[in-house]
Order: C-alpha cells, then sequence, then structure tokens
C-alpha cells in the first residue's frame, strides 16, 4: 500500500478519498486554489500546497503543476476524483513518466472509452447492443444535420468527449439542429477542451440504468450489480438508488455480463462505470450501450451501501498491485440504497446555478464518508462559500434500509431535518419528487421531472397563516434577546388599561400583505425558562394589499387592505429559531432563520420563505431602474444575441451567460428596443451586473 497519496481535485470527493486513506493510514496531499484557500478539503488532508487561480483551467487542470507537486511532496500516487482530470489520458500517461501511480484506469483504456464516437466504435466490434446513430469523424455542420434526419427526431447531440450531463443537447426538429449544434460544441470546448460531437436517436421513455465494474492488474473483473440515475435534470442526475426497481434476476446478469466484456476488452483497471439508455416496453426492456465512465462516479455511494464495500479502497488496493478482495461469487445484493445530490440551484427558475454563502446548514444525525443508515458526504461546512467557479453540488445524502419503501421513507425524513439558508437550494424540491406517484411507484424514465412538473414547482407547503406566525414569533424572540428581563422594558410591555397592537409589512410570492397581533395585558409576560415571550389567545389578522387603481377620472386611488384571515393564534418560542406554534387548532412545531429580511421557515411538512420588510431600513431608497436587465448570476457573457436598437419581444433570448460550466440564455422581460449593451462577449459579470438596457417605451 502506498504510504501517501495526492488527491487531484477539492470539494466532496477530495475529502470523501483522504477519509478512506486515513482508515488506511495513508498521508494525504491536497492542493487548492484561491477560492479554495480555506475549504474543507485543505482542512481534512496532512499537507496542502497551493495551485492557482480560481478557475479549473489555473489550478485543477494544470497536469504539471500538481505532477511537481506530488514529486516535490513525495507521494507516491495521484488520485484524481471526478471531474477535473479524471478522465484526460495525457494526464494518466504523464504521471506514469513521472514514474508516479495513476490511481485509474490505463492511459489506452481511458482514450478508448472515454471519447464517446471511439467507444462506440469499439463496443459495436464487441456485439454489445448500440442505439442508432452517427458516431464518427466527419464533424460538418451541415453533415452532421443530415445524419439527424436521416435518424429521425427527436435526435441527442453529445459531446465526444463530454460527462457530467454537459454538452447535450435534445434536438425536436431539423430547423433548431444547426443552433443547438453551436450551443453544444460551445459547452463542451468550456468544459473539455474539445467540440467533437456525436448524433444519437434520442430513446422516448428511457431509463438510465449503470452497472458499476472493477478489474485488477492481475485480470480478475467484478460488477457491483446496478445502479437507476433516471431521474434527471439537464441531462444531470438529481437521484440515484440501488438496484435497479423492476431489473430482474436474468437482466441483472446480462447487463453485468456486457459492462464486464466492455471493461474486458480494453484491459481495465480501478473503478468504472458502464452506462446503458433502457428502453422500455410495455411486455418488456431493452439495454443499449451509451458510454463508459473510466472513474469514480458521484452517486458510487448507494452502490458501497448494498455491497458493503469501500470502493476508494479498492480504488487504492488495485492502485498498489493487489487483486480484488472479493470475487463475484462473494458479492451479493443486501437492501436498498438512495442518494440525494443537494445542490446550489433555484429548481424554480430553470434549475439556475445558485452562489453565495451557507449562513445555516444543519444536518440530521448521519455518518460521514461510511456506510450506515443515513450518510452524509460533503465539501462544505456552515459559513463556506459558494463560488461561481465548480459545481453546484453543496452535499450528497445517502439512506439505506432493507427495502425501497422504508429507503424512501428515510430520506424524506432525513431532507427534512436539513436545514440549508443563505442561497437558493434543491432540498425542497427533492421532496417533491420522492412524493410523486412516478418516483413512489417505481414509474422511472429519464422524463420523469418533466411529467411531474405541477407537483415539483412552484409548490408552497405551509400556509400563509404559518409562515406569518412564524416571522412575527422570531422577530419578537430576537427582540427579547436584546430587552431586560422585567416587562416594562419588553416591546410587547406591560399594558394595564390596552391592548398590545402591534402592525408588520410583509411580500410572500410578490405579494404585499400587512399583519396586525394584538392581546389583552398579558402579552408581555415571559416564560423565564424558556427564555422568550408566551403570547397566548392573541388575533392575527392578515390583509392582503390590493393594487392601486384608477377611477372614472383617471385618479390614483389609495391601495386598499383585503382581510383574509383572522383567527386566535399561540405560540412559544424556545429561542429565535425554534417554535411551537398552534393555528387553527392544530400544534406545528417549526425552525426558523432571517438572512436579508427574509425568513425562512422549515416544519416537517416541508419549507417556505416569507420576507418580514423592516421599514425604516427602507427609508429614501429609490427604486429600480426601469428597463435594465441585470445577470441573476456570476459568469461570463458568452454572446449577445442582440444589437443596439433591436426591436424585442418579451422572452425573446437576449444573451447567453455561462457560469459553472453551463450555459443560461437570458430573456427580454419585456418588449422594447435595445439602448445599450453593457458587456461585450468574453466579459465576466457579477451577480446583478446590468448586461444591457431595454427600453420599453420605443416598443
Amino acid at each position: 500500500m502506498f504510504s501517501k497519496i495526492l488527491i487531484a481535485n477539492r470539494g466532496e470527493i477530495a475529502c470523501r478519498v483522504a477519509a478512506t486513506a486515513k482508515r488506511l493510514g495513508v498521508s494525504t496531499v491536497a492542493v487548492y486554489s484561491d477560492a479554495d484557500r480555506e475549504a474543507k478539503h485543505v482542512a481534512v488532508c496532512d499537507e496542502a500546497i497551493y495551485l492557482g487561480g480560481s478557475a479549473p483551467k489555473d489550478s485543477y487542470l494544470k497536469g504539471d503543476a500538481i505532477i511537481a507537486i506530488a514529486k516535490q511532496t513525495g507521494a507516491q500516487a495521484i488520485h484524481p476524483g471526478y471531474g477535473f482530470l479524471s478522465e484526460n489520458a495525457d494526464f494518466a500517461q504523464a504521471c506514469q513518466d513521472a514514474g508516479l501511480v495513476f490511481i485509474g484506469p490505463s492511459a489506452d483504456a481511458i482514450r478508448a472509452m472515454g471519447g464517446k464516437s471511439e467507444s462506440k466504435r469499439l463496443m459495436e466490434s464487441a456485439g454489445v447492443p448500440l442505439i442508432p446513430g452517427y458516431h464518427g469523424d466527419n464533424q460538418d455542420a451541415q453533415f452532421l444535420q443530415q445524419q439527424a434526419d436521416s435518424i429521425g427526431y427527436p435526435v441527442l447531440i453529445k459531446a465526444s468527449a463530454g460527462g457530467g450531463g454537459k454538452g447535450m443537447r435534445i434536438v425536436e426538429k431539423s430547423s433548431d439542429f444547426i443552433d443547438l449544434l453551436d450551443s453544444c460544441r460551445r459547452e463542451a470546448i468550456t468544459s473539455f477542451g474539445n467540440d467533437q460531437v456525436l448524433v444519437e436517436k434520442y430513446a422516448l421513455k428511457p431509463r438510465h440504468i449503470e452497472i458499476q465494474v472493477f478489474g485488477d492488474t492481475h485480470g480478475n473483473y467484478v460488477h457491483l450489480f446496478e445502479r437507476d440515475c433516471s431521474v434527471q435534470r439537464r441531462h444531470q442526475k438529481v437521484l440515484e438508488e440501488a438496484p435497479a426497481p423492476g431489473v430482474d434476476t436474468a437482466m441483472r446478469e446480462a447487463m453485468g455480463t456486457a459492462a464486464i466484456e466492455a471493461a474486458r476488452a480494453v484491459d481495465y483497471v480501478g473503478a468504472g462505470t458502464v452506462e446503458f439508455i433502457v428502453e422500455q416496453r410495455e411486455d418488456s426492456m431493452n439495454f443499449y450501450f451509451m458510454e463508459m465512465n473510466t472513474r469514480l462516479q458521484v452517486e458510487h455511494p448507494v452502490s458501497e451501501a448494498i455491497t458493503g464495500v469501500d470502493l476508494v479502497e479498492w480504488q487504492l488496493l488495485v492502485a498498489a498491485g493487489q487483486p480484488l478482495p472479493k470475487t463475484q461469487d462473494d458479492l451479493a445484493i443486501n437492501g436498498h440504497a438512495i442518494e440525494a445530490r443537494i445542490c446550489a440551484e433555484n429548481p424554480d427558475n430553470n434549475f439556475l446555478p445558485a452562489t453565495g454563502t451557507l449562513f445555516t446548514y444543519q444536518k440530521p444525525e448521519h455518518s460521514t464518508f461510511n456506510i450506515t443508515d443515513v450518510r452524509i458526504d460533503d465539501g462544505v461546512r456552515e459559513g463556506d462559500v459558494i463560488s461561481p467557479f465548480y459545481d453546484s453540488m453543496i452535499a450528497k445524502l445517502i439512506v439505506h434500509a432493507p427495502t425501497r419503501e422504508q429507503a424512501l421513507a428515510r430520506l424524506d425524513r432525513a431532507l427534512a431535518q436539513t436545514r440549508i439558508v443563505g442561497l437558493p437550494n434543491n432540498v425542497a424540491f427533492l421532496r417533491y419528487i420522492l412524493n410523486t406517484d412516478s418516483f413512489s411507484k417505481a414509474n422511472l424514465d429519464t422524463a420523469l421531472i418533466e411529467r411531474e412538473q405541477d407537483k415539483l414547482f412552484d409548490q408552497h407547503p405551509l400556509g400563509l397563516s404559518t409562515l406569518v406566525v412564524t416571522a412575527i414569533a422570531q422577530q419578537l424572540a430576537s427582540e427579547a434577546t436584546t430587552q431586560g428581563s422585567d416587562p416594562f422594558s419588553k416591546s410587547t410591555g406591560f399594558r394595564a388599561y390596552s391592548d398590545y397592537t402591534r402592525s408588520f409589512s410583509l411580500v410572500y410570492d410578490e405579494q404585499a400583505y400587512s399583519a396586525r397581533i394584538s392581546n389583552w395585558h398579558n402579552a408581555s409576560c415571559a416564560d423565564s425558562k424558556k427564555g422568550g415571550d408566551s403570547l397566548s389567545n392573541f388575533t392575527l389578522v392578515i390583509g392582503k394589499e390590493i393594487a392601486n387603481t384608477q377611477d372614472d377620472s383617471n385618479i390614483n386611488v389609495a391601495a386598499q387592505t383585503e382581510t383574509i384571515y383572522e383567527g386566535q393564534i399561540s405560540y412559544d418560542s424556545n429561542d429565535a429559531h425554534n417554535h411551537t406554534l398552534w393555528l387553527d387548532g392544530a400544534r406545528i412545531s417549526a425552525q426558523s432563520w432571517v438572512n436579508n429580511e427574509r425568513v425562512y421557515v422549515f416544519t416537517d411538512s416541508g419549507r417556505d420563505e416569507i420576507t418580514l420588510i423592516d421599514i425604516m431600513a427602507h427609508v429614501g431608497e429609490d427604486t429600480a431602474a426601469v428597463g435594465s436587465l441585470k445577470s441573476p448570476m456570476p459568469g461570463q457573457v458568452v454572446a449577445f444575441k442582440v444589437a443596439v436598437g433591436d426591436t424585442v419581444k418579451k422572452g425573446e433570448p437576449l444573451a447567453v451567460i455561462e457560469a459553472m460550466k453551463i450555459e443560461h440564455t437570458i430573456t427580454a422581460p419585456t418588449d422594447g428596443v435595445v439602448a445599450e449593451l453593457l458587456f461585450a462577449a468574453g466579459d465576466l459579470v457579477a451577480d446583478g451586473d446590468e448586461l444591457l438596457r431595454i427600453d420599453s417605451e420605443s416598443a
């Protein structure tokens, strides 16, 4: 076994590799960029060496610098993790040439299986079923369009050197092909440095099922069964589970055998994943080779959970020249495991990646990088910043149980106990998926999210009254921490002859509301044991503000308020974050955190947010400029689709921004005429930067 390894990666996977290495007594060397100077993976490794700038090309893609650091620190091997250089054949060869062990397959195997076109031809010669498509070297756009027309739409354009769901476009009709091909190529160049593509028939009702394989230097091969990764957005996986529902023993053996033969064809060594598209028919399922990922996969923990195998340990053992610890007959499936990828993104805004600080990051009881009922693998801590330079994944939540039904319940409970505040995230969205009929009943395919969109997007699981009462409780409990213990010093102070009354202004789902609480003289009684206010049987009135209107004389009429809720409400706050509410006869336990006036509310039923406005903080502020268009995230301008003087319609594409290796199209918020472009293609923009101005009056 090695005495020291360098981990040529960052974040969760770097921490994952370091955890197993530490257990085996292997020292670790971390490398880091400017953005990662204070990152978790830097702290958990035995040594850490500065690598370069924040952009991947200036740090984690600098293979020569990484090899030099490995030799400088006395590392014997390099673990590439996933992403970055993990499937770079030239880097694998450079490690070997430098006398270092690349913890992965040979450069030849990476070349053979890393290029989608070449791997398709290899599998075709080996008799592995392939989906119809063009995998050749002719990359002329018109020729590729002709191939797509011949295959029949819909087709899928895929970056030949791609992975991770990047560099992929679904084309529904011929007239869209060239534009989507150009977009796919730009993303492929950004992510992989190679814009070669292939074109395939897009299978209807497809499932994505993959086989985990392992080979050693002694000619031994095993598979560790299958994973279903069908639930995807933007062609990137959201939920993964093992074993795959509905796969019987015969199909499992056939897919496993095919995967091993694929690995054997290139003398594969180490961990790899053979991915299949499974076409579902009424009475059967047919599988077709899609690609082989010549590295450890993000979703490897579900395979670990059902087999009891530490796959990173196997990687180290095999790379050190040892044989596989188990044969195929030694491996068996135990129970069911599901992994949820927790990401910094906004599902309700087309999964727009988010950046910012993890203001609150609380997790359920769990293990870290160890097989158990609830496991969380992450590379961040509360207070860390999610930057625009890398992937948006915050953590992986993995559960294991005897049955799929029990695993579903365990995952839903663990997600309900996960609290993230400070930036948009998909925790609530993941819970919505689990509770759809499609997922709960294992009616799986890669279009599940689109099929169930009415139950997944723009959901508000908590009632307005719950949000309002929690926001008020949060505010009063926070105030109580700065007030004296006697009732006369409190903002809800004792009144002998009148009600305590207080008004609040709130915004929820872009609608303005007012709230008023009132209570007779005991409103200020404090419960010293709990450290907060106990307001029992107070009256809550919620009003909905009606927009200004004009009368027959075109004179503005003042905004009206419509009472939409009135009732007797109680709450009890242990502190500023933990509250017990009594609303309409129901007892509700709620937690809340405030960030920039927005109150984030969590209950067992779900989470939502409401803005509690501090009126005094906004005195004198100007309204936002009309006719401006701001970048919704930090990134780089890829292109403007319009020029100054162009007339545009609402929803028309205006600009393309690249962030976190994904392209995002910015559309016009209104009809108008382009008055000014404030950046040029290639410029870096910050979150909130104005990109261009539209004159709506000239439309």
